[in-house]
Protein backbone atom coordinates (compact mmCIF):
# COMPACT_ATOMS: atom_id res chain seq x y z
CA UNK A 1 0.00 0.00 0.00
CA UNK A 2 1.40 3.02 -1.13
CA UNK A 3 1.70 6.64 0.64
CA UNK A 4 -1.59 7.88 -1.01
CA UNK A 5 -3.48 4.89 -0.50
CA UNK A 6 -2.65 4.62 3.50
CA UNK A 7 -3.70 8.79 3.50
CA UNK A 8 -6.90 7.78 1.78
CA UNK A 9 -7.56 5.11 4.86
CA UNK A 10 -6.47 7.55 7.39
CA UNK A 11 -9.04 10.13 6.56
CA UNK A 12 -11.95 7.80 5.84
CA UNK A 13 -10.98 6.18 9.50
CA UNK A 14 -11.02 9.44 11.51
CA UNK A 15 -14.21 10.94 9.51
CA UNK A 16 -15.92 7.47 10.70
CA UNK A 17 -14.95 8.13 14.47
CA UNK A 18 -15.83 11.90 13.89
CA UNK A 19 -19.38 10.53 13.12
CA UNK A 20 -19.89 7.98 15.91
CA UNK A 21 -18.78 10.52 18.25
CA UNK A 22 -21.34 13.17 16.25
CA UNK A 23 -24.15 10.27 17.00
CA UNK A 24 -23.01 9.53 20.52
CA UNK A 25 -23.76 12.99 21.33
CA UNK A 26 -26.53 13.42 20.13
CA UNK A 27 -27.99 10.35 21.88
CA UNK A 28 -26.99 11.33 24.87
CA UNK A 29 -28.58 14.61 24.98
CA UNK A 30 -32.15 12.85 23.72
CA UNK A 31 -31.55 10.55 26.70
CA UNK A 32 -31.23 13.58 28.70
CA UNK A 33 -34.73 15.22 27.57
CA UNK A 34 -36.45 12.26 27.74
CA UNK A 35 -35.67 11.44 31.43
CA UNK A 36 -36.41 14.95 32.56
CA UNK A 37 -39.48 15.17 30.80
CA UNK A 38 -42.49 14.81 32.60
CA UNK A 39 -44.51 12.49 30.50
CA UNK A 40 -41.32 10.40 30.82
CA UNK A 41 -41.03 10.10 34.57
CA UNK A 42 -43.02 8.04 36.49
CA UNK A 43 -44.03 8.68 39.85
CA UNK A 44 -42.61 6.18 42.41
CA UNK A 45 -44.69 3.38 43.67
CA UNK A 46 -46.91 4.13 46.63
CA UNK A 47 -45.61 8.07 46.74
CA UNK A 48 -48.79 9.88 48.59
CA UNK A 49 -50.35 12.95 47.16
CA UNK A 50 -50.88 15.73 50.04
CA UNK A 51 -54.24 17.93 49.68
CA UNK A 52 -53.72 21.46 50.57
CA UNK A 53 -56.31 22.10 53.67
CA UNK A 54 -59.41 23.46 52.98
CA UNK A 55 -60.03 27.09 53.91
CA UNK A 56 -62.82 26.89 57.29
CA UNK A 57 -65.89 28.15 56.69
CA UNK A 58 -66.31 30.52 59.65
CA UNK A 59 -69.58 30.96 58.88
CA UNK A 60 -70.95 27.74 58.74
CA UNK A 61 -72.00 26.79 62.30
CA UNK A 62 -73.76 30.57 62.98
CA UNK A 63 -77.17 30.22 64.70
CA UNK A 64 -78.99 33.12 63.61
CA UNK A 65 -82.84 33.75 64.51
CA UNK A 66 -83.11 36.44 62.18
CA UNK A 67 -85.27 35.84 59.11
CA UNK A 68 -82.64 37.82 56.94
CA UNK A 69 -79.38 38.80 57.08
CA UNK A 70 -76.39 39.08 55.61
CA UNK A 71 -72.36 40.17 55.64
CA UNK A 72 -71.35 42.42 52.52
CA UNK A 73 -67.69 42.97 51.60
CA UNK A 74 -68.10 46.75 50.37
CA UNK A 75 -64.49 46.64 49.61
CA UNK A 76 -64.95 43.84 46.82
CA UNK A 77 -68.30 43.56 46.76
CA UNK A 78 -69.02 40.37 47.40
CA UNK A 79 -71.64 38.68 50.05
CA UNK A 80 -69.37 36.45 52.46
CA UNK A 81 -72.89 35.23 54.43
CA UNK A 82 -76.23 35.29 53.08
CA UNK A 83 -79.67 34.23 54.64
CA UNK A 84 -82.71 34.95 52.32
CA UNK A 85 -80.69 38.53 52.27
CA UNK A 86 -82.83 39.61 49.26
CA UNK A 87 -86.36 39.03 51.19
CA UNK A 88 -88.31 42.38 51.02
CA UNK A 89 -89.12 42.79 55.07
CA UNK A 90 -90.21 45.74 57.57
CA UNK A 91 -87.47 48.06 58.22
CA UNK A 92 -88.69 49.84 60.86
CA UNK A 93 -86.20 52.69 62.21
CA UNK A 94 -83.45 51.30 60.20
CA UNK A 95 -85.56 53.52 57.43
CA UNK A 96 -83.95 56.38 58.74
CA UNK A 97 -80.83 55.57 57.38
CA UNK A 98 -82.68 55.86 53.87
CA UNK A 99 -84.12 59.46 55.29
CA UNK A 100 -80.68 60.86 56.55
CA UNK A 101 -78.93 59.30 52.77
CA UNK A 102 -81.61 61.09 51.07
CA UNK A 103 -81.97 64.61 52.91
CA UNK A 104 -77.70 64.39 52.26
CA UNK A 105 -78.16 64.61 48.49
CA UNK A 106 -79.25 67.82 48.42
CA UNK A 107 -79.00 69.55 51.25
CA UNK A 108 -75.96 71.22 52.66
CA UNK A 109 -75.32 69.97 56.30
CA UNK A 110 -75.23 72.92 57.94
CA UNK A 111 -78.48 73.92 56.11
CA UNK A 112 -80.68 74.52 59.21
CA UNK A 113 -83.68 72.33 59.90
CA UNK A 114 -86.28 73.86 61.46
CA UNK A 115 -88.85 71.26 63.58
CA UNK A 116 -92.48 71.68 62.14
CA UNK A 117 -95.38 70.97 64.42
CA UNK A 118 -96.44 68.05 62.37
CA UNK A 119 -93.07 66.07 63.50
CA UNK A 120 -94.36 65.80 66.81
CA UNK A 121 -97.48 64.34 66.20
CA UNK A 122 -95.51 61.19 64.85
CA UNK A 123 -94.91 59.37 67.74
CA UNK A 124 -96.50 59.93 71.36
CA UNK A 125 -92.88 60.12 72.96
CA UNK A 126 -90.73 63.52 71.06
CA UNK A 127 -87.69 64.56 72.09
CA UNK A 128 -88.24 67.83 70.51
CA UNK A 129 -90.19 71.21 70.48
CA UNK A 130 -91.92 72.57 67.09
CA UNK A 131 -89.90 75.60 65.81
CA UNK A 132 -86.73 74.37 67.50
CA UNK A 133 -83.54 74.59 64.91
CA UNK A 134 -80.81 72.55 64.16
CA UNK A 135 -78.36 72.22 61.66
CA UNK A 136 -79.26 69.40 59.46
CA UNK A 137 -75.88 67.69 60.77
CA UNK A 138 -76.28 68.17 64.37
CA UNK A 139 -80.04 66.62 63.88
CA UNK A 140 -78.90 63.88 61.62
CA UNK A 141 -76.70 62.97 64.62
CA UNK A 142 -79.09 63.06 67.49
CA UNK A 143 -81.68 61.17 65.19
CA UNK A 144 -80.16 58.20 63.97
CA UNK A 145 -77.88 57.98 67.31
CA UNK A 146 -81.34 58.09 69.37
CA UNK A 147 -83.37 56.33 66.95
CA UNK A 148 -85.55 59.60 67.12
CA UNK A 149 -89.06 59.60 65.21
CA UNK A 150 -89.56 63.43 65.22
CA UNK A 151 -86.62 64.19 64.20
CA UNK A 152 -86.83 61.74 61.34
CA UNK A 153 -90.11 63.33 60.58
CA UNK A 154 -88.30 66.62 60.50
CA UNK A 155 -85.25 65.78 57.93
CA UNK A 156 -88.11 63.76 56.06
CA UNK A 157 -90.31 67.15 55.62
CA UNK A 158 -87.72 69.33 54.84
CA UNK A 159 -86.23 67.99 51.87
CA UNK A 160 -89.12 66.91 50.63
CA UNK A 161 -89.91 70.12 50.44
CA UNK A 162 -86.52 71.54 48.76
CA UNK A 163 -87.27 68.85 46.22
CA UNK A 164 -91.22 69.63 45.83
CA UNK A 165 -92.23 66.06 46.51
CA UNK A 166 -94.32 64.03 48.90
CA UNK A 167 -92.25 62.34 51.26
CA UNK A 168 -92.22 58.31 49.58
CA UNK A 169 -91.51 59.90 46.33
CA UNK A 170 -88.46 61.79 47.75
CA UNK A 171 -87.57 58.52 49.72
CA UNK A 172 -88.28 56.56 46.44
CA UNK A 173 -85.80 58.54 44.58
CA UNK A 174 -83.06 58.21 46.82
CA UNK A 175 -83.40 53.87 46.95
CA UNK A 176 -83.67 54.78 42.74
CA UNK A 177 -80.01 56.39 42.98
CA UNK A 178 -78.63 53.44 44.87
CA UNK A 179 -80.61 50.72 42.63
CA UNK A 180 -82.00 49.29 46.16
CA UNK A 181 -84.61 47.20 43.92
CA UNK A 182 -86.42 45.87 47.60
CA UNK A 183 -86.52 49.83 49.18
CA UNK A 184 -89.24 51.78 49.44
CA UNK A 185 -91.27 53.82 52.29
CA UNK A 186 -94.07 55.53 52.82
CA UNK A 187 -92.46 57.59 56.01
CA UNK A 188 -88.82 58.64 57.07
CA UNK A 189 -89.47 57.34 60.91
CA UNK A 190 -90.61 54.11 59.62
CA UNK A 191 -92.83 53.70 62.35
CA UNK A 192 -95.82 51.24 61.40
CA UNK A 193 -98.38 52.78 59.36
CA UNK A 194 -100.70 50.57 61.04
CA UNK A 195 -101.38 47.03 62.26
CA UNK A 196 -100.36 45.02 58.70
CA UNK A 197 -98.74 48.44 56.78
CA UNK A 198 -94.82 49.08 57.65
CA UNK A 199 -93.53 52.42 56.94
CA UNK A 200 -90.77 51.38 55.08
CA UNK A 201 -89.57 48.08 53.42
CA UNK A 202 -86.22 46.43 52.31
CA UNK A 203 -84.54 43.82 52.20
CA UNK A 204 -80.74 42.83 54.02
CA UNK A 205 -78.89 42.95 50.50
CA UNK A 206 -80.36 46.48 50.01
CA UNK A 207 -79.52 47.73 53.08
CA UNK A 208 -75.87 46.69 53.60
CA UNK A 209 -75.27 48.70 50.26
CA UNK A 210 -77.52 51.82 51.68
CA UNK A 211 -74.82 52.24 55.18
CA UNK A 212 -72.47 51.60 53.37
CA UNK A 213 -73.27 54.63 50.39
CA UNK A 214 -74.07 56.81 54.21
CA UNK A 215 -71.07 56.04 55.28
CA UNK A 216 -69.26 56.75 51.98
CA UNK A 217 -71.46 59.86 52.07
CA UNK A 218 -71.09 61.43 55.30
CA UNK A 219 -68.48 59.46 57.60
CA UNK A 220 -68.71 62.26 60.62
CA UNK A 221 -72.68 61.53 61.07
CA UNK A 222 -71.73 57.61 60.55
CA UNK A 223 -69.59 57.58 63.29
CA UNK A 224 -71.77 59.80 65.60
CA UNK A 225 -73.88 55.76 65.47
CA UNK A 226 -70.90 54.49 67.01
CA UNK A 227 -70.54 56.46 70.41
CA UNK A 228 -72.42 56.04 73.77
CA UNK A 229 -73.88 59.61 73.75
CA UNK A 230 -74.54 61.83 71.03
CA UNK A 231 -74.79 65.38 72.21
CA UNK A 232 -75.70 68.86 70.03
CA UNK A 233 -77.54 72.48 70.69
CA UNK A 234 -80.15 74.15 68.89
CA UNK A 235 -80.03 77.31 67.68
CA UNK A 236 -81.80 78.56 70.69
CA UNK A 237 -79.37 77.19 73.06
CA UNK A 238 -80.49 74.29 74.34
CA UNK A 239 -78.44 71.29 74.73
CA UNK A 240 -79.43 67.73 74.00
CA UNK A 241 -77.44 64.77 74.95
CA UNK A 242 -79.09 61.61 72.91
CA UNK A 243 -78.23 58.11 74.67
CA UNK A 244 -78.00 55.50 71.91
CA UNK A 245 -80.50 52.75 71.20
CA UNK A 246 -77.32 50.44 70.27
CA UNK A 247 -76.26 48.63 73.86
CA UNK A 248 -73.09 46.56 71.94
CA UNK A 249 -71.17 49.45 70.20
CA UNK A 250 -68.71 49.15 72.26
CA UNK A 251 -67.82 45.51 71.84
CA UNK A 252 -67.77 46.27 67.72
CA UNK A 253 -63.89 46.90 66.47
CA UNK A 254 -63.54 49.57 64.42
CA UNK A 255 -66.87 50.30 64.46
CA UNK A 256 -67.98 52.90 61.34
CA UNK A 257 -71.84 53.08 61.82
CA UNK A 258 -75.01 51.60 63.89
CA UNK A 259 -78.48 51.53 63.25
CA UNK A 260 -81.14 49.73 65.13
CA UNK A 261 -84.40 49.52 64.38
CA UNK A 262 -87.74 47.50 66.37
CA UNK A 263 -91.57 47.61 65.73
CA UNK A 264 -94.28 45.17 65.87
CA UNK A 265 -93.87 44.75 62.37
CA UNK A 266 -91.06 44.05 61.82
CA UNK A 267 -89.58 42.66 65.02
CA UNK A 268 -85.59 43.53 65.76
CA UNK A 269 -83.64 44.69 63.24
CA UNK A 270 -79.81 45.83 63.52
CA UNK A 271 -77.02 47.57 60.75
CA UNK A 272 -73.22 47.63 61.00
CA UNK A 273 -70.83 48.55 59.31
CA UNK A 274 -67.11 47.85 60.29
CA UNK A 275 -63.47 47.93 59.19
CA UNK A 276 -62.08 44.61 59.06
CA UNK A 277 -58.57 46.14 58.16
CA UNK A 278 -57.51 49.36 56.57
CA UNK A 279 -60.34 50.84 54.74
CA UNK A 280 -61.92 47.24 54.43
CA UNK A 281 -65.73 48.07 55.13
CA UNK A 282 -67.98 45.59 56.26
CA UNK A 283 -71.86 45.43 56.42
CA UNK A 284 -74.23 43.42 58.65
CA UNK A 285 -77.77 43.61 58.75
CA UNK A 286 -80.00 41.70 60.72
CA UNK A 287 -83.75 41.49 59.31
CA UNK A 288 -87.04 40.01 61.78
CA UNK A 289 -85.35 38.80 64.51
CA UNK A 290 -86.49 39.79 68.26
CA UNK A 291 -86.11 42.70 70.09
CA UNK A 292 -82.44 41.28 71.86
CA UNK A 293 -81.77 38.90 69.52
CA UNK A 294 -80.63 41.05 66.73
CA UNK A 295 -77.92 42.09 68.93
CA UNK A 296 -76.46 38.73 69.79
CA UNK A 297 -76.97 38.02 65.97
CA UNK A 298 -75.61 41.17 64.52
CA UNK A 299 -72.18 40.20 67.19
CA UNK A 300 -72.04 36.72 65.93
CA UNK A 301 -71.62 37.63 62.20
CA UNK A 302 -69.06 40.39 63.30
CA UNK A 303 -67.19 37.84 65.21
CA UNK A 304 -67.25 35.44 62.06
CA UNK A 305 -66.11 37.80 59.96
CA UNK A 306 -63.42 38.77 61.57
CA UNK A 307 -62.83 34.90 61.80
CA UNK A 308 -63.19 34.57 58.06
CA UNK A 309 -60.24 37.23 57.67
CA UNK A 310 -58.10 35.10 60.14
CA UNK A 311 -58.46 31.50 58.31
CA UNK A 312 -59.73 30.06 60.93
CA UNK A 313 -63.42 28.43 62.09
CA UNK A 314 -64.09 30.59 64.75
CA UNK A 315 -62.30 33.10 67.22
Amino acid sequence: MNTSDLQKLALKTRSTREAGITLLFASGILAFFLLISPTAKEAPSGAVTIDAPATPNAFAEIPIEAKAAIVYDLATGKALYEKNADAQLPLASLTKLLTVYAALRVLSPEMPIIIPASALAVDDAHTFSAGQTFSLSDLARLTLTGSLNDGAAAIASATASRENKTESEMLASAAAALDLAQTYALNGSGLDVNAAISGGYGSAADLAHLAGALVALSPDIAAATTRDIAKATSAGGTSFSIKNTDPITGTIPRLLLSKTGYTDLAGGNLTLVFDVGIQHPIAVVVLGSSRSARFTDGASLVAATIAHFAGVASL
